[in-house]
């Protein structure tokens, strides 16, 4: 298979960037996208050329590492993957697939496909854990869970933090993300001690980072390739509004 790449390239946030064009040619359909990637890096750098960066690092759809939006798509076209799954056998030979990394205030850029990610990080220390003391390591079966709502826990915890929903979102929010990370901590009994003012620390700490605000696009759910679903923002919503009235 065949591909005309059109690449963002930028040196740094202080240079101006501009898409430039690569063929990719010989490609198995098979081959993951970021392995493509791979081989035309292998043929700029036998070139002399600069190799195109980007994240990557488990390419298993597991870490959150990997993203760019392909096509005018986080992640790709295909629903549900992340782009370290998306293989070229779902392009068609010979198509123009234009490549470009996340854009938003609070992923600063750092080169070519690569943007800092670290505003997630400084949301989670915000609040994103449980720090109560408890003890010795319990049964595992010691405290009952209903069953829909450990679902719904490992549901919002499957959460990688791609960004992909930021990058997907007409205002760049963060929502989607917030509410994962506060439910899944939220819907267990071990994060009903801290649960009011985790809520409270995590969102003004994604306001202060500079995202926008949600206004139920619903982008972000369509992009998420893990799936997780509009409903917890809602439910952090609910949760905001209550920890203003509880201590």
């Amino acid at each position: 298979m065949n591909f005309t790449l059109k690449v963002w390239r930028q040196k740094n946030p202080n240079n101006a960037g501009r898409f430039r064009t690569y063929a990719a040619t010989d490609i198995s359909s098979d081959t993951s996208f970021l392995e493509m990637l791979d081989i035309v890096n292998e043929q700029l750098i036998e070139r002399g050329d600069d190799p195109i960066a980007f994240d990557h690092d488990c390419r298993e759809g597991i870490c959150g590492t990997c993203g760019c939006v392909i096509n005018g798509f986080a992640h790709g076209h295909q629903e549900g993957t992340t782009l370290c799954q998306l293989h070229m056998r779902s392009f068609d030979d010979g198509q123009v697939i234009w490549i470009e990394p996340w854009r938003a205030r609070a992923f600063p850029l750092i080169t070519d496909l690569m943007v800092d990610r670290s505003s997630f990080d400084t949301i989670i220390q915000a609040g994103g854990f449980i720090s109560i003391r408890t003890g010795s390591p319990p049964d595992g079966n010691a405290i009952p869970i209903p069953k829909d709502e450990s679902d719904a826990a490992f549901e919002a915890a499957a959460c990688i933090g791609c960004g992909a929903c930021v990058a997907s979102c007409p205002n760049a929010s963060a929502m989607l993300f917030v509410s994962a990370k506060i439910t899944q901590l939220g819907l267990v009994p071990q994060g009903q001690p801290e649960r009011w003012d985790r809520v409270k620390s995590m969102v003004a700490a994604m306001e202060e980072a500079g995202f926008g605000a949600c206004t139920n696009h619903g982008e972000c759910e369509a992009a998420c390739p893990k799936e997780i679903p509009m409903d917890l923002i809602a439910r952090l919503n609910r949760d905001l509004v209550c920890s203003m009235v509880k201590k």
